[in-house]
């Protein structure tokens, strides 16, 4: 663990907290460090929602699997992030979705209730460590607003549309790289790989992005119809 804790403080749960505290605060929290190889469950659908994990190494992906086995990414999380946190401290009982490590990943698990309940020693970082996981729950939840806006859109093109103007604003660049393979895209989208691939290749041809794999490039803003 203590290997880890230069790494940690990258972490927005930890913002603000002296390092010189943060292995007693690890102790305290009873955080424990584990690795998942690539596929496998985190946090299954129906699990009691009570534990929240930060990003050793890796990537996490949030799935959700509806009623007739359709799969969806609603997000993703990479070094240093955070995850489970909006349910662990929702008055949920079990997970509506699943959490997989989408490549071999370790992660620190962490009793949310060992958060937001202070402990008998009163430790000085209590306050810090609360308030920063209120902010990331909040920051949390704008982002699944902005997900539901972005695979709300009636086509494919509006959905892709939707998404890589998020990424452009969010880099600040008009070409960059997406976390996604093209079928992790589709399921992202909530669209059918086959139609994805095909609406791509004619908005390239159209000339309003140009693609490859996951290498995007956006040329102009086009009006928000058309496309399947």
């Amino acid at each position: 663990m203590k290997k880890n804790e230069l790494f940690l403080k990258e972490c927005n749960l930890f913002s603000n907290i002296d390092s010189t505290h943060l292995q007693a605060m690890l102790v305290c929290l009873g955080a424990r460090e584990k690795t998942f190889r690539k596929g496998s469950v985190i946090f299954a659908c129906g699990e009691k929602a009570e534990t929240l994990g930060i990003v050793l190494s890796g990537k996490v992906q949030m799935i959700r699997i509806d009623y007739y086995g359709n799969r969806s990414i609603v997000a993703e999380m990479g070094n240093a992030q955070i995850f489970g946190e909006v349910f662990a401290c929702s008055d949920i009982d079990t997970l509506p979705v699943d959490f997989l490590a989408s490549e071999e990943s370790s992660v620190l698990l962490i009793n949310a209730r060992r958060i937001t309940k202070t402990c008998s020693h009163a430790c000085a970082f209590h306050r810090q460590i609360i308030f920063n996981l209120l902010k990331l729950v909040a920051t949390k939840s704008l982002l699944f607003g902005q997900k539901i806006d972005i695979v709300s859109r009636r086509t494919t093109r509006e959905k892709l549309l939707a998404y890589l103007g998020t990424v452009a604003r969010q880099t600040g660049k008009k070409s960059f790289t997406i976390p996604y393979s093209r079928q992790e895209l589709a399921d992202y989208l909530d669209v059918e790989r086959s139609g994805l691939s095909a609406e791509i290749g004619k908005m390239c041809r159209d000339n309003i992005i140009k693609c490859h794999r996951s290498e995007f490039t956006l040329l102009h803003n086009p009006p928000d119809n058309g496309g399947a």
